[in-house]
């Protein structure tokens, strides 16, 4: 499955909507295919009563779409956690060749 996050004005009518959906549809971003928990097998009916009940007094109610698009949001900051975190370490390599040259420069005369 996957999401699209598109935010309207408030309580767009029907016919806003089907025409964006015809104009602009493929110019929206979806998400990666994501496979969501929400298929699992039958459990016994005790078991999914006290999970049920456990999950009401959690209030952590997600859709389907909402889940995927917190998973979406979570690999999202993670990769650009890592591109920051490379972007730094080059410009840290760049400062530290630039010392290095310089060094150099400076007893070049000696």
């Amino acid at each position: 499955m996957s999401v699209c996050k598109v935010t309207f004005g408030s309580e767009p009518k029907e016919y806003e909507i089907y025409d964006f959906i015809l104009k602009k549809f493929y110019n929206l971003r979806f998400s990666n295919e994501m496979k969501s928990n929400f298929n699992e097998k039958a459990k016994n009916l005790k078991r999914r009563q006290r999970e049920i009940k456990k999950e009401l007094q959690s209030k952590k109610f997600l859709k389907k779409s909402e889940e995927i698009l917190k998973l979406q949001y979570e690999e999202n900051k993670r990769e650009r956690k890592v591109k920051t975190k490379q972007e730094k370490e080059l410009e840290k390599q760049k400062k530290f060749l630039l010392k290095q040259e310089k060094k150099k420069k400076k007893h070049r005369g000696r």
